[in-house]
């Protein structure tokens, strides 16, 4: 039934095998023993798969490695699919994301001054950083509210933890890092000092 619904035995069997296994990388030789297929046919679905956004490719070692992209806008969708465990598919809309408890929990971190969610976590925002964090954070606290993010998200986030001195500097200095965030589509969580007003 999936075939049918996706087109190619080889495309759904690649599928199952990336989104099993976020965070890992495979090479040709490896992914066509793995799912039993040709390598002509591999090739081809794995150039469709690029095409579209839904795996990368990076070389390292004179080889060609391909991981699912878990930025891509569909993955959790996909995941929820293709994932041989149970997991929660959100129903709750991109621009509703940043009320869900996770972030409640994230902002009540102690010392924190700033807090900014963008990247995958904001619909049509383009940053390269999902969660931006200001203050005197415990980084042990950071993680493991982060980690809890991941678990509730179903992907891995970016993020960055800075001191509000550098944070104020590289504001007032327009500094690409900061600038591409609060230019970008995002939702402020914490300003303490109401400084991104």
């Amino acid at each position: 039934m999936i075939d049918a619904l996706f087109g190619s035995k080889t495309r759904v069997k690649l599928l199952h095998l990336f989104l099993n296994n976020p965070g890992k990388s495979f090479y040709v030789r490896e992914i066509t023993r793995l799912i039993d297929e040709q390598i002509n046919s591999v090739r081809r679905e794995l150039s469709n798969m690029l095409n579209v956004g839904i795996i990368t490719s990076q070389t390292d070692d004179n080889k060609l490695y391909y991981e699912v992209n878990q930025r891509y806008e569909y993955y959790v969708p996909l995941r929820a699919i293709f994932a041989d465990e149970q997991v929660e598919a959100t129903k709750v809309s991109q621009e509703t994301k940043p009320k869900q408890a996770w972030l409640a929990g994230l902002a009540e971190l102690p010392g924190i001054r700033i807090a900014i969610v963008a990247g995958v976590l904001v619909r049509g925002s383009a940053s390269g950083v999902d969660v931006l964090v200001v203050g005197d954070v415990p980084a042990t606290k950071l993680k493991a509210a982060i980690k809890q993010a991941e678990k509730a998200e179903g992907r891995e986030l970016n993020y960055t933890l800075m001191p509000y001195e550098e944070f104020y500097y590289r504001l007032s200095v327009r500094d690409k890092f900061v600038t591409e965030i609060i230019n970008g589509k995002h939702k402020v969580l914490v300003d303490t000092d109401h400084i991104l007003q």
